[in-house]
């Protein structure tokens, strides 16, 4: 029956998927109770269905490409051999750090049968960070390549090693599993509240907080994103995201299984944009999501040798700049449309398809979502404050907690509301517009100024590739708006340029909002590839405490000419 209740939820939300104002009144979620994801909803759509569900094309132009019914049978032989010669119950927490591979896929749906709780890993880390995923995820199973085994190597511990690839010594074999049985019987049934994933975060200021999601949470609670990104079965479906990392479980599994749609991969070692539009053109690709960084790196390149856009693009992660947005625009054809949500939850607020798209904004929030802005200072809901979700209405794809910190999930919790740490503002329309983390707005002159906002314009100007804002210590002001600058190519790091970027602000912002200094750096970022701003606002104050001005920072007052 739960299985009848997903599928009538997923199926409301494809049959409303240009008409938001209805999906929004009256979409419920389903009302789950035993809920496994893996065998109550993609088992059964698997059975006989030879539609292609995993394709992956590697740069040598070699490729993967299995079935929903293949990666069902597959993922019960995984599932066969970690219970009955690895020994995984129902509990175990597993360390899966796997690349972009067809072995990720099969592993996933073979924990999420057993009931295992999986902690996704992204290749990127080294022994420390495995150290501190063993101890404080409490894992008793690693499933990694043959090529990062060595990483474990001084890593001790009551732990399962499991090696894909060649054979390593002391680590077993995944390719083992295949001997083991194609068919699959769970041990017991699954309520839709147990674990299924605990992510460590990445940490941008501490040590990563471990988030829990249930069989519910995001499996089911992807149908936002499913409705946000607007797919449709037989879809073909790229989204450029790291193994390891929550995005990627939004679009490379729930979200596109979720529509019966196809995950599309292209391994590269290089980001190339002239190879990436090709492969999207030959193999297909009708829906794409990528973060800013790589919006960015496109929009560098010539966008019209992709002869055949995809229907829909999205970007996440961070705010897409309205520049970037208007080149695709002017290219594809097609609106970028941008999606907010976090490692904590589904996609909440987001421009779905077939509704005006206002430049700057976030869009809504979304089917099964209820937002409230709240004022830090009173507590009280209105049209501008902190991003948060109203927990007497809360939303199925909400996270359980972060796990083992009461004081931080009391904090996140606080006053009835999911505390998001994000400040947003909204029109009489309902749109959201992003203003940024509580931690980055910082005020100048008494004047509060948004980063993102100061990043946008500078993004315009032809010389700027990407940049970020931060307060920079000032005697008279208390801080200034400074810019760290990540140049085009064909751009010099001098007074120069910096004199003609200056004068772009001055030409686009408001006197209090103004860039009064800049530096060309390249910019410091998380492993999932969100920008750093504490490093740079700490390093800035660092270095004007040590004796001054920074020697590689320009001034507008030294370059300005008129």
């Amino acid at each position: 029956m739960s299985g009848e209740a997903f599928r009538a939820a997923r199926d409301y939300l494809l049959d409303v998927a240009d008409d938001y104002d209805r999906a929004f009144a009256e979409f419920r979620w389903p009302d789950l109770a035993a809920f496994n994801w893996a065998l109550d909803w993609f088992d059964p759509m698997a059975q006989g269905n030879d539609a292609p569900a995993l394709w992956i094309v590697e740069e040598d132009g070699s490729e993967a490409k299995r079935s929903f019914r293949e990666l069902a049978e597959r993922s019960n032989q995984v599932a066969n051999w970690l219970r009955d010669e690895v020994g995984v119950g129902r509990g175990d927490r597993v360390i899966v750090m796997l690349g972009n591979q067809v072995e990720l896929w099969e592993t996933i749906l073979a924990c999420a049968k057993l009931g295992a709780v999986i902690i996704p890993a992204t290749p990127l880390l080294g022994p420390a960070d495995l150290r501190d995923r063993l101890d404080r995820g409490d894992a008793r199973h690693v499933i990694t390549t043959a090529a990062s085994t060595g990483k474990l190597a001084e890593v001790a511990g009551d732990y399962s090693r499991i090696a894909v690839g060649t054979s390593v010594d002391g680590w077993l074999d995944y390719a083992a599993s295949a001997d083991a049985g194609v068919l699959f019987t769970p041990s017991g049934p699954t309520r839709a509240t147990d674990p299924l994933l605990l992510y460590f975060t990445s940490g941008t200021t501490a040590l990563p907080k471990l988030v829990e999601h249930t069989h519910a949470s995001y499996p089911v609670g992807h149908l936002s994103t499913m409705y946000w990104i607007g797919l449709r079965p037989g879809d073909v479906h790229l989204n450029i995201s790291s193994p390891g990392w929550a995005k990627h479980a939004w679009s490379n599994v729930f979200a596109p299984w979720n529509a019966q749609a196809c995950v599309f991969l292209y391994n590269y070692s290089r980001f190339d944009a002239g190879a990436l539009m090709a492969q999207m053109s030959r193999c297909g690709v009708t829906t794409f999501c990528a973060p800013p960084t790589v919006w960015r790196m496109l929009v560098q390149a010539d966008l019209r040798t992709l002869r055949t856009p995809p229907r829909e693009a999205v970007a996440a992660g961070e705010p897409l700049n309205p520049e970037i947005i208007e080149q695709v625009r002017r290219a594809w054809g097609l609106t970028i449309r941008d999606g907010f949500g976090q490692t904590e939850t589904t996609v909440q607020i987001a421009n779905t398809p077939g509704q005006k798209v206002k430049p700057g904004s976030m869009g809504r929030p979304l089917p099964g979502y209820a937002v409230a802005l709240v004022d830090p200072s009173t507590g009280r809901p209105g049209d501008d404050g902190e991003i948060c979700l109203d927990l007497g209405d809360r939303p199925l794809g909400l996270m359980v907690g972060y796990q083992g910190d009461p004081e931080r999930n009391a904090e996140a919790m606080a006053g009835g509301y999911y505390h998001t740490g994000d400040v947003g503002s909204r029109d009489s329309d309902g749109y959201i517009t992003y203003v940024g983390r509580i931690d980055d707005v910082f005020k100048a002159s008494d004047y509060r100024i948004s980063p993102f906002e100061l990043e946008s314009v500078l993004i315009e100007h032809p010389a700027v590739a990407e940049a970020a804002v931060v307060p920079s210590p000032d005697p008279v002001r208390l801080a200034v708006p400074k810019a760290f600058v990540v140049l085009a190519s064909g751009w010099e790091p001098d007074a120069t340029t910096a004199a003609a970027i200056f004068a772009h602000c001055r030409e686009h912002l408001a006197p209090f909002k103004r860039v009064r200094r800049l530096e060309f750096a390249a910019l410091p970022k998380t492993l999932s590839g969100k920008i750093r701003r504490v490093e740079l606002r700490t390093n800035d104050h660092d270095a004007y405490a040590a004796g001054g001005r920074p020697a590689t920072e320009f001034r507008e007052e030294d370059t300005r000419t008129t």
